[in-house]
């Protein structure tokens, strides 16, 4: 069974240990934050294993849990390699991997955990948070062998098995996904010619090959926050398409070579079009965008050149397992009131989160202002207004009094932000 809404904190599984892979290159700040958020996680045990750059790495002696990591060092760009270190060092039943610039909610890996109490199940992802804190950037989708996502209709909360079929497999976000370790590693990890981008979808399509089951978890949640990096701005307008292009080009040649052209004029096409709508925003200059798509076309000739290796099985790992003490405990409190109050309700949820509580947070103000969501490093915290939207799909301007709409606030987070029992369902991809 999986966690369900309104029942008591569930009792630690015996035997499901997760390690929780953070990769970092170029971004030790995003990093110091999603560790903050790792280390007020309601389930246990799990691990946290950090891959990071030099300045990573100088950046996690300031967070006063540092001793309760495993970190490695690397330096190269190169995402792919960076998480089969992790999952060399992983001595968890269960690999999770989050992005340095995305922060778990409190029952992330509560839920992620749990879709593996059924034995047919190889991997599990859940859903991702986009900037606001509250509208998904991502959900459940399936992809074809030449990229294409589609989404899959899911019903409610509740997580579910998918098989995969011959022509598609069931896609896991980079930053929200965990497989068994005997799964993974006997995969051979993630193939390393992907440096950036493509790498998890690459591998998804190979555990689809083998039939293997995954399964969609809608309330094992991360907010991903898109960091800059040297790839891309904090606005998410590209600084270099190389490796994309370089990655489209390994990808394509793997599973869709008799595609490949057809195939490649459709990702042109695409980046041309996110090109001009960056132009017609102001974000970039004819020029950057005339740069950029050279830049895509000359990474995907270089991508061409990089051969396949085998991907022989990962070693066992060659240390222990090393069991991170949380900072919060499986209890949780809502604070809410008006804006007007910040700074009290502020100084009370650090308070609270000091004492090993997890905290959100709720300030209104009297106005129609949209609702976001944020991760201050100690609590979460929902600004907004009384009368505006929070959940997007809601009227552009309702009525409220205080008290009901606090209450309803409350109800639309607890069952991501707390562990409760859900029965796990099976299907197929539509």
């Amino acid at each position: 069974m999986i966690p369900t809404p309104g029942a008591a904190p569930a009792p630690a599984r015996a035997g499901v240990s997760v390690s929780v892979v953070v990769v970092s290159h170029g971004r030790p700040q995003a990093l110091c934050r999603c560790l903050t958020g790792l280390a007020r996680q309601i389930h246990d045990p799990y691990e946290i294993i950090v891959v990071a750059d030099t300045p990573g790495r100088a950046a996690l002696a300031r967070l006063p849990f540092a001793a309760g990591l495993h970190v490695t060092g690397f330096d190269e760009a190169n995402i792919s390699r960076a998480r089969n270190l992790g999952i060399t060092a992983a001595a968890g039943d269960i690999v999770a991997f989050i992005d340095d610039d995305a922060v778990p909610e409190p029952a992330w890996l509560h839920h992620l955990a749990a879709a593996f109490s059924d034995s047919a199940v190889a991997a599990a992802g859940g859903y991702v948070r986009g900037r606001n804190g509250i509208s998904f950037q991502s959900r459940a989708r399936s992809v074809d062998h030449c990229g294409r996502t589609a989404p899959i209709r899911l019903r409610g909360p509740h997580p579910v098995a998918l098989t995969p079929t011959r022509e598609r497999a069931i896609k896991l976000e980079g930053t929200n996904m965990a497989f068994r370790r005997t799964v993974i590693a006997g995969l051979g990890g993630f193939d390393p010619r992907y440096r950036f981008f493509l790498d998890e979808t690459d591998l998804n399509l190979r555990m689809g090959r083998r039939g293997l089951v995954s399964a969609i978890v809608p309330l094992a949640q991360v907010h991903h926050g898109f960091a800059a990096s040297r790839l891309r701005r904090a606005d998410r307008v590209p600084r270099d398409l190389h490796e994309i292009g370089a990655s489209w080009a390994v990808f394509l040649s793997a599973h869709a070579p008799d595609r490949l052209d057809a195939a490649w004029r459709r990702v042109q096409a695409g980046e041309r079009a996110r090109a001009i709508r960056h132009l017609i925003a102001g974000g970039i200059e004819p020029a950057d965008m005339r740069r950029l798509l050279a830049s895509l076309e000359a990474g995907f000739a270089e991508g061409l050149t990089r051969r396949a290796q085998p991907l022989v099985s990962l070693p066992p790992p060659a240390r222990d397992f090393s069991r991170f003490v949380p900072l919060s405990g499986p209890g949780d409190r809502f604070l809410a009131g008006p804006s007007w109050r910040l700074g009290a309700l502020r100084a009370k949820a650090r308070a609270l989160a000091e004492g090993g509580t997890n905290v959100t947070l709720l300030s209104l103000s009297p106005s129609a202002f949209f609702h976001r969501m944020e991760w201050r490093d100690t609590h979460w915290e929902q600004r907004g207004g009384l009368f505006g939207k929070s959940d997007r799909s809601q009227p552009l301007l309702a009525f409220w009094r205080p008290s009901r709409r606090i209450e309803a606030e409350r109800e639309r987070i607890t069952a991501a932000r707390s562990a409760a029992e859900l029965c796990l369902e099976s299907a197929g991809p539509d």
